[in-house]
């Protein structure tokens, strides 16, 4: 089903909608703004069917984890409890889904869930005389068009969000794009509501503001805090502040986001906020002491708060305070903020989160057990006995100032606008997500596996091997939230960035208040690397008691933070992503990572790609004002000097392929294509968010994809392969084309099927003499894995969403986006392909061509 065709089935027509908005406009400029035409806005729901997930053979894979390589990503797209055994070998075997494989050694329980979503279109008409994009078209290929300041027409403040700065009309221009309130509570009135924006390079000058537009011309004033800037000077992202004047029980209601005239910074002060009434104080008993610390010492002790959000609507400060006993002493290790979100033209509606962390960088950090109460206006929001708390890990915990007008509701982005923006990858927007995979989300993320020292649904131990639902350029629940907007994926999203914090990744430079950076002499070599606690100078002191059951890794990483700080704009999941960002290359000798320049060179192939991907987040969505923005992009941008001068000007080779070469670099013979893969991906994807010198590299490393699939001499049934053989030997020369590749590792009496079982045919034909696609090759394959192989049907697990094939289509798409000569034609071929995964159930992979 098309991605927008949903609105046929429940009877819903954009054109009829634009007809009733323009109808109405004109019946308005008649009567010169007096007469008033509201008519009922249609609403539709309910669950759209889909097929179910489906049931075929589920492939499961070991690794040595000293070896660079890692099997390939196939399990069922969800599986509640996956027994897990490590091996001391690399092969691989079947599992079923019914099936629980254990082996004899290290059992490790993973939770490993890939959930998928419903797919669904802003709805909403359009004024025909400033909207310049049809959103009900919008397509994944949309591409936005640089907008000069265009003329604004005033309207007469209508709204409560006019309460201050009512004389000033609202001002409605150039339609950018739409997004949706859902009440997911009682009817409310005046909703106060805060979410972040991506904005298309070109599209709102930084001078410009926004404004919202409802389905009956009602304009609600915005305001725009801008945090971002493209490198033409306009606006990337944005955090949008506003109140909806009602919503009713059940009720989604569509706004059309419109430029305006800028917003106004506050005249609120932390004096005012003082003095409004509101209280909050977190409470820590440990080792029968009594820590506290609270909003009131926060408004007095900081000489420095961080204020975020700044306008008549919304504003923010981020205080921090120590925890003290009673007899005045602070507590060593943990550490204390109160972000609050205050609306002030509301009553008592106020946010505050609270963030409680053990993460001080030049103190020895340690395991600390603890009772702990937040309390919000005088009530409890959270409390908990004997909280174990890891050393350098961190949480939150928000509550509102009036319990009983919590604002109960989920803002749901345009998500085809924002791929086309390329803040995010190009998804496959005309798939649409399992219902049953929503579900099974939504009843998957609890109480249980979720809040203050949980990992919601990531794998505790990240190098754990196999197929892995959270592993990709985005995990499989963040891919089906950008494909629906379902709040069932955006609770698995947010459970993942809430636990992101439970990783002893966290080091905060006491002497700036920020996550570490190594560019100066200081710091320059700070390393993480347990085998390095005796090396010196190591500035980062060593930690005791230190056992945790949350091993990070950068070869088996997801994207925590991310999405999560793109469309929320909470500054808590920024500072998630910028730890992970700065802690990424600390785990080596400095030397590798060079000496403070933060390169990723000396990691597992994967690793690289999947660190320069949060890397690039970093350095793309980190605010301009921010301390670190400069210093993510040096860091990316001496990576990239790196592949440039090792890969493209020193001494490529002709397959495009990653060697090992380089300063620090292994001496290597074989590669897995499929973490090749990922690196070509990330290349691209870097690319895309602007970052130039990336491109160069694209353009060398997009040739290793393209000529699996297209070079002469390389059949492309074999495309997707796990391993292949690049050299002879570790001195010997590369090899310089596709045809020597592909016989090298398939020119022999020895073939092996897709669980690395060895098949010698009982008439001793040898698979390389099988045509490319021809009916003799099937019939081989066809006895090599035990079932009848299809025409055109690609080896490594071609039927599921997590095999080979699957993880190269990422690079398949920015390979032909690239532009190189035969990327399109590659795609086209990779298109043509039989047995594609059911994308439905897990889309992490299903990216495509802009």
């Amino acid at each position: 089903m098309n991605h927008c065709s949903i609105f046929n089935s429940f009877g819903f027509s954009p054109m009829k909608q634009i007809n009733r908005l323009t109808y109405r406009y004109i019946l308005l400029a008649l009567c010169a703004l007096s007469v008033v035409f509201v008519w009922k806005q249609m609403e539709f729901g309910g669950n759209q069917n889909t097929q179910m997930m489906d049931q075929g053979k589920v492939k499961f894979f070991e690794e040595i984890l000293s070896l660079a390589n890692q099997l390939p990503h196939s399990t069922n797209s969800y599986m509640t409890t996956l027994n897990i055994q490590a091996a001391s070998d690399e092969h691989s075997f079947a599992l079923h889904p019914a099936q629980v494989l254990v082996r004899s050694t290290s059992t490790r329980i993973v939770t490993a869930m890939c959930a998928v979503m419903l797919t669904a279109c802003g709805g909403g008409g359009g004024d025909t005389a400033t909207d310049t994009v049809s959103l009900a078209k919008t397509t994944t290929a949309f591409t936005p068009k640089p907008t000069s300041t265009s003329p604004v027409t005033p309207v007469t403040p209508s709204t409560p969000a006019d309460d201050k700065g009512s004389a000033t009309p609202i001002v409605a221009g150039v339609l950018l794009t739409d997004f949706s309130i859902q009440n997911i509570g009682a009817a409310q009135t005046n909703v106060p509501f805060t979410f972040g924006q991506v904005i298309a390079e070109g599209q709102m000058n930084a001078k410009e503001g926004l404004a919202a537009k409802l389905p009956d011309g009602t304009l609600i004033r915005l305001q725009s805090d801008i945090k971002a800037t493209h490198a033409d000077g306009s606006v990337r992202h944005v955090v949008i502040s506003g109140v909806l004047p009602a919503l009713a029980l059940g009720q989604t209601q569509t706004l059309q986001l419109v430029k305006s005239s800028a917003s106004t910074k506050s005249a609120e002060s932390l004096q005012t906020l003082a003095a409004s009434g509101l209280t909050s104080k977190v409470t820590v008993t440990l080792d029968g002491v009594k820590y506290t610390a609270s909003l009131a010492d926060a408004l007095a002790a900081d000489t420095a708060p961080r204020n975020w959000l700044s306008g008549n609507i919304a504003n923010e400060w981020h205080l921090n305070a120590p925890l003290k006993n009673a007899a005045g002493v602070v507590q060593p290790r943990l550490a204390a903020r109160f972000d609050v979100r205050w609306y002030s033209g509301l009553a008592k509606q106020a946010r505050v989160d609270v963030v409680v962390e053990n993460n001080k960088a030049f103190v020895t950090g340690s395991n600390l057990t603890y009772d702990v109460n937040v309390e919000v206006a005088g009530r409890s929001v959270y409390a908990k006995s004997a909280l174990l708390h890891y050393h350098h890990a961190r949480w939150h915990q928000n509550g509102w100032w009036d319990a009983a007008r919590v604002p109960l509701i989920d803002v749901k982005l345009n998500s085809k606008y924002l791929m086309a923006t390329k803040a995010v990858p190009n998804f496959d927007s005309t798939i649409v997500p399992s219902e049953k995979e929503l579900a099974n989300w939504g009843q998957g993320i609890s109480d249980v596996n979720s809040g203050p020292m949980k990992v919601g649904p990531i794998v505790d131990y990240m190098p754990m091997a196999g197929g892995r639902g959270d592993i990709g350029p985005l995990p499989g629940f963040s891919a089906m939230y950008l494909l629906s907007m379902d709040k069932r994926a955006r609770n698995a999203m947010m459970a993942a960035a809430d636990g992101s914090g439970t990783w002893s990744i966290h080091y905060r430079d006491e002497n700036t208040g920020y996550p570490i950076r190594t560019d100066n002499e200081a710091n320059s070599r700070v390393t993480t690397h347990y085998n390095l606690s005796t090396v010196g100078p190591l500035p980062i002191p060593r930690f005791v008691n230190a056992a945790t059951p949350f091993e990070p890794d950068t070869a088996h990483q997801p994207s925590l933070a991310y999405l999560p700080y793109l469309v929320t704009g909470d500054y808590y999941y920024l500072e998630e992503l910028q730890f992970w960002a700065a802690w990424n290359p600390l785990g080596t000798d400095p030397g590798n990572n060079g000496n403070g320049q933060g390169l990723v060179r000396w990691q597992q192939l994967r690793g690289q790609a999947w660190s320069l991907r949060t890397l690039g987040h970093s350095a793309y969505i980190t605010p301009d004002s921010h301390p670190l923005k400069a210093y993510f992009t040096k860091q990316l941008d001496n990576n990239l000097d790196f592949y440039h001068k090792t890969y493209v000007v020193g001494n490529p080779n002709k397959l495009g392929m990653y060697d090992g070469s380089g300063e620090n670099a292994a001496s290597l013979t074989t590669s897995p294509p499929w973490q090749d893969d990922f690196l070509t991906w990330s290349f691209g994807y870097l690319s895309e968010l602007g970052f130039t010198k990336a491109t160069p590299i694209l353009k060398w490393k997009a040739t290793y994809p393209v000529g699996r699939m297209t070079a002469p001499g390389y059949c492309w049934i074999q495309g997707a392969a796990y391993q292949l053989k690049f050299r002879d030997s570790p001195t010997s020369p590369i090899y310089d084309s596709f045809e020597q590749l592909y016989k090298s590792n398939y020119d022999g009496p020895n073939h092996y099927d897709d669980n690395g079982t060895l098949f010698i045919h009982p008439q001793g034909l040898r698979y390389i003499d099988q045509p490319c696609g021809s009916q003799a090759q099937v019939d081989f394959l066809s006895l090599v894995h035990h079932f009848q192989f299809e025409f055109r049907r690609m080896t490594g697990y071609a039927d599921s969403t997590l095999g080979y094939p699957a993880n190269m289509q990422p690079a398949l798409a920015v390979s032909a986006t690239s532009g190189i000569p035969n990327a399109a034609q590659a795609w086209t071929l990779f298109e043509s392909r039989s047995a594609k995964p059911p994308y439905q159930n897990s889309p992490q992979w299903a990216i495509v061509p802009r």
